[in-house]
């Protein structure tokens, strides 16, 4: 059995049934232990943001094929790196792009695909001839992922409060 294991079963459970100690136990591995694996260290924060992104061309034509969609792939590696950002997956479909990468706090998601989808789209219209008035859609899909459920903010904010 685990250290957190055993403070859930010897500890007194907080209004939402989540161990109070358990919950204190995770803030403090965040802050003061060194830093967790996958988090990423800035100079006045710390942060593990992934997003997950999907967005078509333009009538969602399917023209995302051979080397248009190698040079994608490359183009958005490249913009990705000139943000800083890591790409954690990257699947070009014919009709539409699925993107997995980690931000950073200082550029917000729309910043994000803002940057991706206009050099991506320049580029990629100087050199192929796709017949479309812009590459994209001006839409697109984010989502966020973490390690952290939704119960478990909701159960320490809520205990901070009580305090």
């Amino acid at each position: 059995m685990g250290l957190a294991d055993e403070l859930a079963t010897t500890a007194d459970d907080g209004p939402t049934g989540v161990s109070m100690d358990v919950i204190h136990l995770f803030m403090w591995h965040i802050y003061i232990l060194p830093m967790p694996r996958g988090y990423s260290k800035e100079r006045t924060s710390v942060h593990r943001l992934h997003y997950h992104f999907i967005w078509c061309p333009k009538y969602r034509k399917s023209v995302l094929t051979g080397e248009a969609k190698d040079r994608l792939e490359a183009l958005i590696q490249e913009k990705a790196d000139e943000l800083g950002l890591e790409v954690l997956a990257l699947a070009v479909r014919p009709d539409h792009v699925h993107l997995f990468i980690e931000g950073n706090p200082k550029l917000a998601p729309n910043k994000i695909m803002q940057q991706v989808k206009g050099y991506s789209s320049r580029r990629m219209r100087e050199e192929f001839d796709f017949g479309l008035p812009s590459l994209w859609t001006r839409s697109y899909f984010v989502s966020s992922a973490g390690d952290v459920s939704d119960e478990t903010v909701e159960a320490y904010i809520e205990a901070q409060t009580g305090q």
